[in-house]
């Protein structure tokens, strides 16, 4: 068997797993991306058993626990994105901030990149020499 093949074959589909994480904003299809790339890693580790005419065959059983981490993987991404959905009504990556700090919030609102820092906020003996008690 030509290792050639299943290899090509296992970039691509990698390479489609990538872009689809990349460039897609619905969790769910992000999820499905994410298994295209296993199966493209799964692809390669059972073409590279054949090849190597491994006896103890360790890619086909590093494959079946990638399989059954995938199901884990699955089921809980799968289940986290439903109740995000039920909650908020959608399911967009990039609108999802509750886990972000007011910080982060502020940059995502007014574009400002995430390299400048904040400033810090005032402590209360600053606001009392200012003048600026209300703040």
């Amino acid at each position: 068997m030509h290792l050639a093949y299943p290899a090509v074959l296992a970039a691509l589909l990698f390479c489609t797993g990538l872009y689809g994480v990349l460039a897609r904003r619905n969790a769910i299809l992000v999820l499905m991306s994410v298994e295209l790339m296993l199966n493209a890693v799964n692809l390669n580790l059972v073409a590279f058993d054949v090849w190597l005419r491994d006896t103890l065959h360790a890619g086909q059983a590093l494959t079946l626990f990638t399989v059954a981490i995938a199901a884990a993987e699955i089921g809980i991404g799968l289940s986290v994105v439903l109740l995000v959905y039920r909650n908020r009504g959608f399911a967009d990556v990039d609108r999802l901030t509750d886990l972000a700090d007011d910080d982060t919030r502020a940059r995502a609102r007014t574009g400002a990149p995430a390299s400048v820092p904040a400033p810090a906020p005032a402590s209360a003996a600053e606001r009392q020499t200012t003048g600026d008690a209300a703040a």
